[in-house]
């Protein structure tokens, strides 16, 4: 593999110690980012379509409880699915137990300020990202993180995702042994952080989000409560529901589905209102 050193806007010199990427081919690529939010090494792969000179729309992809930046790649071809889709795909690390949440503990990962104030900025830089194209996405507790990133910063996307997402974190049994190794005794970040409270910001927008979740799946009941928030406060949303358990049979299904209508979306397409 070819060594490739990426240039940072002076901004985010402040932010980005060190950022370097491999890439393979013009098409993946693995970029590393030495974060002082994470005390530690982010790595992000990156899959983007080959034989396409036109700008990309994006798609950052989230990974799971458990998983890691590789997760995403080891169970489905993503090349091809960004070859046939024309997205490129973005996997960053959000490592065994982070939740995309910052710590409570000051020295500990601030998971969401990595992504605020250095992986996204460096990445739009890199690849011209508009929020007009440029989606998000995840399973489980990478569809609570996506869900929370996109209510964090709504002008940089168009809409986002949860594919099995743990959307509300007080309905999870990981919350006390793990969630815990995060927010430390702080009890009532469980509810703060949680989507399903925080979604009545998005009231009054157009666009939907995609909330998926097989009903045979222990978070359907997550996806239900969230998908009834958000008919009571006027947050649009499509609904995906159909046979399928926490798993990676069901995530890669539920992955085409989301890539799919986040096309429509951004091509303006007819959604069926």
């Amino acid at each position: 593999m070819k060594k490739i050193f990426l240039s940072v806007l002076p901004a985010l010199l402040a932010a980005v110690s060190t950022l370097f990427s491999y890439s393979s081919l013009g098409a993946q690529e693995l970029i590393v980012f030495e974060s002082p939010n994470l005390a530690c090494n982010d790595s992000v792969l990156v899959y983007s379509p080959r034989g396409n000179s036109a700008p990309a729309p994006a798609l950052f992809l989230l990974h799971g409880w458990s998983g890691d930046y590789r997760n995403w790649s080891e169970k489905y071809d993503l090349q091809q699915l960004s070859d046939r889709t024309g997205f490129r795909i973005i996997c960053p690390d959000g490592f065994y137990n982070s939740w995309y949440l910052d710590s409570s503990d000051p020295s500990g990962m601030q998971w969401r300020k990595f992504f605020h104030q250095e992986l996204y900025p460096a990445l739009q830089e890199k690849y011209g990202l508009s929020p007009d194209s440029t989606f998000i996405t995840g399973l489980s507790m990478g569809g609570h993180g996506a869900i929370n990133i996109f209510l964090d910063d709504t002008t940089r996307f168009k809409t986002a995702g949860s594919m099995s997402g743990v959307l509300d974190l007080q309905l999870t049994p990981l919350k006390e042994k793990q969630i815990s190794k995060i927010i430390g005794e702080h009890r009532e970040r469980l509810a703060l952080e949680s989507a399903v409270n925080r979604v009545e910001k998005l009231s009054g927008r157009k666009t939907p989000l995609i909330i998926s979740c097989g009903y045979d799946d222990y978070y359907a009941i997550c996806a239900e409560a969230f998908v009834k928030k958000c008919k009571a406060v006027g947050v649009p949303y499509i609904e995906l529901s159909s046979p399928g358990n926490h798993s990676w049979t069901y995530w890669t299904f539920a992955l085409e589905q989301h890539l799919q209508l986040f096309g429509k979306i951004m091509n303006g397409e007819n959604l069926g209102y």
